[in-house]
């Protein structure tokens, strides 16, 4: 079953905050220093990722035009919008908890490399190891996540299941129109963009300052595409 690696884990992500909605009662004073943890952790994480790139230029490149495009499309606010939305039909503890859980965890759970990599071996070889150890990690980080942002945290399993979903089934197509050494160089500077998205979401967790991460998520795209045509361009100059 192509797509049981993706269910796996959007399931663990449904029984991690189901839990995590239990720790809910913990005093503030603690959560507030989990929550401070949970952020200096997910910037050591886009830290490391972003560390991986071979090219600065085209890491540079990506956010600033995925950046503007963001902007221009406003994903954050539509991401937001959706979230305001869900609070309205399921309720929440505080105004804008569910939206600051669903668009934080989704966020976390789409960006980096384990969700491509894994789907793709779901759908090219049946192999769904690489999204069981992410449902692992995703599954104990929901626990987290929901303890401090709300449940909100649930409703991430939606968009996961559908972005790791759609790479499973479309990987036959992947896998022939781009060669391995190509799909290595390619996640790997999409890995790179995403990293510097963490390091956002964590100085937001933090509450440093307020990034509007979603508008950055063009970037992967720009990332994915600027890897061929650099690629390209060197065989030309």
């Amino acid at each position: 079953m192509i797509l049981l690696g993706t269910l796996v884990n959007a399931v663990a992500i449904i029984a991690g905050a189901l839990l995590g909605r239990l720790l809910t009662r913990i005093p503030e004073s603690i959560r507030q220093t989990v929550m401070q943890g949970i952020g200096l952790a997910v910037i050591v994480l886009g830290i490391k990722m972003a560390l991986g790139t071979d090219n600065i230029l085209l890491l540079i490149v990506s956010i600033v035009v995925g950046a503007i495009m963001g902007e221009w499309i406003r994903i954050d606010h539509g991401l937001n919008q959706m979230g305001k939305w869900l609070e309205r039909k399921v309720g929440g503890n505080k105004e804008g908890s569910i939206a600051t859980g669903f668009v934080t965890a989704t966020l976390v759970y789409c960006i980096g490399a384990m969700g491509v990599l894994g789907a793709l071996d779901s759908g090219l070889r049946n192999n769904h190891d690489i999204l069981y150890t992410k449902a692992l990690l995703d599954g104990f980080s929901a626990i987290l996540f929901t303890s401090t942002l709300g449940i909100g945290v649930l409703f991430s399993a939606i968009p996961v299941f559908v972005y790791q979903g759609l790479i499973a089934l479309l990987s036959t197509q992947i896998n022939n129109l781009v060669s391995q050494e190509m799909l290595d160089a390619i996640l790997l500077e999409v890995t790179a963009v995403g990293g510097l998205m963490i390091i956002a979401i964590g100085i937001n967790i933090l509450e440093l300052k307020k990034i509007q991460v979603a508008n950055m998520l063009p970037a992967l795209v720009i990332a994915a595409l600027g890897v061929p045509f650099a690629a390209w361009l060197s065989t030309v100059l």
